[in-house]
């Protein structure tokens, strides 16, 4: 039992430090990835556990010359929810896509790969979150570059994951990469006329009620 629960642990780790790997060497990492089976759901978990933390953690640790945070204003749950929101409509909007049209990768490949993705994220944020307290005005342009180089750097990557696990070639995998941020737009544009919809049947019974509970 101990041989096993160590066997996973160490899988575990070396997939994560995979991560690494996918970063520096994007397309044999996603590759080797997905098709020789290198990365794991709990790795790819963990990192976007770290992104989301990462995320929290800079409202209240950058410093305010970089950031101001209204807190009486945020809510902590709808902050996490969009980050995980979108990913969630990336994942759901690329898988069905690319289903359509001869992409190899499965939808837990999929979010796999993006969360593999998101690495250079923590990596740089953490660091520069601490790096804000000590700087001036004068270097927020770095602060700024540095910043825009993680999101940038992980985007790039998530281009690359993708092509990767369908096995597209690059022109193929640049038109997904747009058709799923326009079916993003779509599925927001659903669920928006799906809740208004609720929203005016709800607010129809309860004035049908408060209607009967008049006339009784």
């Amino acid at each position: 039992m101990a041989a096993i629960t160590k066997e996973k642990y160490d899988r575990y780790i070396d997939s994560l430090k995979f991560a690494l790997y996918c970063i520096s060497h994007p397309l044999d990492g996603f590759w080797d990835l997905t098709h020789e089976k290198r990365g794991t759901y709990a790795a790819a978990n963990t990192i976007l556990i770290a992104t989301v933390l990462i995320r929290i953690l800079k409202l209240r640790y950058t410093s305010f010359i970089f950031m101001t945070v209204y807190w009486e204003d945020l809510n902590i749950f709808l902050y996490v929810a969009s980050i995980l929101f979108p990913l969630t409509l990336w994942v759901l909007g690329n898988w069905g896509l690319t289903t359509l049209f001869d992409g190899k990768g499965r939808l837990g490949q999929v979010y796999m790969a993006t969360c593999y993705a998101l690495t250079p994220y923590p990596l740089i944020q953490f660091p520069l979150m601490i790096f804000s307290n000590f700087v001036t005005v004068d270097e927020a342009e770095f602060y700024a570059m540095v910043s825009a180089i993680s999101l940038v750097w992980a985007a790039l990557l998530v281009i690359a994951a993708m092509g990767q696990i369908h096995e597209y070639a690059a022109g193929k995998n640049l038109l997904f990469t747009v058709a799923t941020l326009f079916a993003m737009l779509v599925m927001i544009f659903i669920l928006m006329i799906f809740f208004s919809m609720i929203s005016q049947g709800v607010s129809y019974f309860i004035s049908l009620g408060k209607e009967l509970l008049f006339r009784l």
